[in-house]
């Protein structure tokens, strides 16, 4: 699985370590994800996304249904790659 946050679009950003002397090498930025289980009540099912920090405050924000049709709306969901959960 990519290490990309299926609300927000975000993924790792490359940059440099700088080292004591100014030496440059080439590293990456990671996000900070989570894979997280929801209940989405619109559809009457259990799905897991894998989210970042930001994604997951936003969601508590504006709720589940409204923060899935504005990652469709966006380009960064396709529903066919959510994963729903049988209990």
């Amino acid at each position: 699985m990519s290490k990309i946050c299926q609300i927000t679009g975000k993924k790792a950003s490359v940059g440099n370590n700088v080292s004591h002397s100014k030496r440059r090498t080439k590293r990456k930025f990671n996000i900070n994800l989570h894979t997280k289980k929801f209940y989405w009540v619109e559809q009457d099912m259990w799905i897991e996304l894998t989210l970042s920090a930001h994604a997951l405050r936003t969601i508590n924000k504006i709720g589940l249904n409204a923060a899935l049709k504005k990652a469709a709306a966006e380009g960064n969901l396709d529903f066919k790659d959510i994963k729903i959960v049988s209990f």
